[in-house]
């Protein structure tokens, strides 16, 4: 997976969004449809983006009366792998690190930092 996420662009994101939000597998006609409401892309682009995500293993093409497509990797795990390659990145790997970044620079509300100190203590 980890190097598979590094490899999605922020146009095929675009796409993951739509079919993570879909919960299962869209035709082009329906990722396309949500697609022009949030961007200006042609129909060949989509299927551009698409065919790489396809050739990538990001996504699966399913030949019916028209191709539907899925994601092969979920919204999680695609959000845990570039949380830990930003905590790597930034922080070298310290979540505590990050943690104190956010404190430090007034970044979280006062309910953000109780919410985040009770998910703390059910740990214990």
């Amino acid at each position: 997976m980890n190097k598979l996420a590094s490899k999605i662009t922020d146009s095929e994101l675009e796409i993951m969004r739509v079919l993570w939000e879909a919960g299962g597998e869209l035709p082009i006609a329906d990722i396309r449809k949500t697609l022009e409401e949030k961007s200006k892309w042609e129909t060949s682009t989509i299927k551009t983006l698409l065919r790489r995500l396809c050739e990538k293993g990001a996504v699966e093409a399913v030949k019916k009366e028209v191709f539907y497509y899925s994601p092969l990797v979920s919204e999680a795990e695609y959000n845990d792998y570039i949380t830990q390659s930003l905590i790597d990145k930034l922080y070298s790997g310290s979540v505590k690190n990050l943690v104190a970044s956010l404190l430090g620079s007034k970044k979280l509300k006062a309910s953000e930092i109780e919410e985040l100190r009770s998910m703390f203590k059910v740990g214990d």
